[in-house]
């Protein structure tokens, strides 16, 4: 999430050890930190779910745009959350806009638990959307203003390992309740556990200091610091918080005159918002959430038919996204930011193939339909199929209310086409004669290699596009106007989050999974350009060698020569893109 960083591994030594010291400001961090659990579990969960939201629900089994709107509409509430909850930090504080999320997780978990029919869902999932949108910025704003300098990095890194940590979570709970009665009703209802355990900690927390003093609560913002630093950091820490507050007023009072015209007409801004912008829109066109959101989708498409097969597998996926952070942590200060995006977008653009490749063999080579097999199911044909018709697994899929049931012998061979009525007749008696029930995707020998491309697609995705993009977008601005170029790169990513999410079901079938998935592809590589041509190198450069670099630089493909002629205040090379 925007603003935050990856800490060092000497920032992990310095926290543990203070965390001993003063096991306050850790709690203090991990309170705060639930919101990004939240974030992660809330848009994690629905992948899941929504295998059995199809069951439970035929309208939305039927109707692809019904399930897209079920998995979007938080992320189309989360735009307009993101964008409350900045205004809501300033009028109401960090804290109390944290537990007005909790509120809205909450009542959005009930609403989704209850829900009688998908109109309740949707609005359900509406609630936990503007959720979403308040934790992702508030959440890091509040432990970045509530930790020591020395640990405030790894303290604020800690929210982003959460958010990947809820998305494994939630997968964990998905699998754990696919026997349960209610199922998805249990998968969407428990995201209000966690949002009921922030509340009850955050009630007794005090409010970010820096708010309380921006405000004119400086007796209670000392009272707060006092808490957190230790008693020979305290004094200078609270002169450094006056100061940084007078000049950030001061700033902000100059700056009332700043239009978005102004901005763009500044060479440095314009630069840096071309780079910043472009990265949080390919990191979300190259089509990481049609995996993090349709993973059991795109799992069951591979020819996997099980709900808890899906789920099962699909924990690979959350746990490499969790494992990836972990990754960039380690190297982003070592390889540079914009070498890490290289290496990243090299890897997504093979994964990509290989999953193209494997769902054009699965779709062209799927089982036949045999009419001996079919008329086995007397008076459950598929209302299309006739005796003479030459169909496949795919067409049958394709007919309106079809399914495959694969043949008992070998799920490669032909099998059967029948209706899939509200009663599901042809469903139970085909599963009762011990054969595979299919509506997704086909039987495929090469199941497990597109296993092993969505979980090379995540190794390559996540430690680069995944993090790199908001690292450089709190980098890349200048002071004065890193808010609102911060808020204009988040809001394009949410953006283009609800984009994808709301197109990618409805691409499998217009152009077919696989052709879904050579897009995804052809935009990495144009992603890969971008990145190369566009984006300059950030790693270790303060804030004024930024804006000055975007001042004077070209573009070049070089992102691995040094610029002989540029050196920093410490007499460092700079890269010369």
């Amino acid at each position: 999430m925007e603003g935050i960083h990856p800490a060092s591994a000497s920032s992990f030594k310095e926290l543990w050890t203070q965390a001993r010291k003063n096991p306050y400001v850790f709690r203090l961090a991990f309170s705060a930190g639930i919101g990004g659990l939240l974030f992660g579990y809330d848009t994690g969960v629905i992948s899941g779910a929504l295998l059995y939201i199809r069951d439970d629900f035929d309208v939305v089994a039927k109707k692809t745009y019904l399930q897209e709107l079920i998995v979007s509409m938080a992320v189309a509430g989360a735009i307009i959350g993101a964008a409350l909850g900045g205004w809501l930090n300033d009028r109401i504080g960090r804290k109390k806009t944290i537990l007005f999320a909790d509120f809205l997780f909450l009542l959005g978990a009930i609403i989704m638990a209850f829900a009688p029919n998908p109109g309740c869902l949707i609005a359900g999932r509406v609630f936990v959307g503007f959720g979403v949108g308040m934790a992702s910025m508030t959440s890091p704003l509040y432990i970045s203003e509530a930790s020591p300098t020395q640990l405030r990095g790894a303290l604020v890194s800690t929210n982003g390992f959460l958010i990947t940590g809820g998305q494994f979570l939630s997968y964990c709970i998905n699998l754990a309740f696919t026997k349960t009665s209610g199922t998805w009703r249990w998968m969407l209802g428990v995201a209000g556990v966690p949002a009921l355990l922030q509340f009850a900690l955050m009630i007794f927390l005090p409010e970010s200091p820096r708010w309380l003093y921006r405000n004119g609560k400086e007796k209670e913002a000392e009272i707060i610091l006092r808490d957190i630093y230790q008693a020979d950091e305290v004094e200078t820490e609270i002169q450094d918080l006056k100061d940084s507050v007078d000049k950030e007023v001061k700033e902000e009072g100059s700056s009332d005159s700043i239009n978005f015209t102004k901005l763009l007409k500044t060479k440095s801004v314009r630069r840096g918002l071309m780079a910043g912008v472009g990265l949080q829109v390919f990191q979300q066109f190259v089509g990481i959430n049609t995996v993090m959101y349709y993973s059991p989708t795109i799992v069951q498409l591979a020819g996997f038919a099980s709900n808890e097969t899906a789920l099962a597998l699909s924990l690979i996926s959350s746990g490499l996204n969790a494992l990836g952070s972990v990754v960039s942590i380690g190297f982003i200060d070592k390889t540079g930011r914009k070498t890490l995006l290289v290496i990243s977008l090299i890897g997504v653009i093979i994964s990509l193939g290989v999953l193209t490749g494997v769902f054009h063999q699965t779709t062209s080579h799927s089982p036949a339909v045999s009419w001996m097999e079919t008329d086995h199911f007397s008076g459950s044909t598929c209302p299309a199929f006739q005796s003479t018709s030459n169909w496949d697994c795919m067409q049958c899929l394709k007919a309106t209310d079809c399914g495959f049931c694969a043949s008992s012998q070998n799920k490669l061979l032909p099998g059967a086409c029948l209706f899939s009525n509200t009663t599901k007749n042809a469903v139970n008696v085909c599963q009762d004669q011990h054969r595979t029930w299919y509506t997704q995707g086909c039987p495929s020998k090469f199941g497990w290699v597109a296993i092993i491309g969505l979980g090379a697609y995540i190794i390559a995705f996540s430690p680069g596009m995944g993090t790199v993009p908001w690292i450089v977008n709190s980098e890349i601005y200048p002071l004065r106007f890193r808010g609102v170029c911060g808020g204009i790169a988040a809001t394009a990513n949410w953006v283009s989050n609800l984009v994808v999410a709301q197109l990618f079901l409805s691409m499998t079938e217009w152009i077919g999974t696989a052709y879904t998935f050579l897009l995804f592809g052809i935009i990495s590589v144009l992603a890969l350009i971008f990145v190369l041509i566009i984006v300059p190198e950030t790693k270790g450069l303060p804030i004024e060698e930024i804006e000055k670099m975007l001042e004077k630089r070209a573009f070049h493909f070089k992102f691995w020569t040094k610029d002989p002629g540029h050196n920093n205040d410490n007499n460092q090379k700079i890269s010369s893109v």
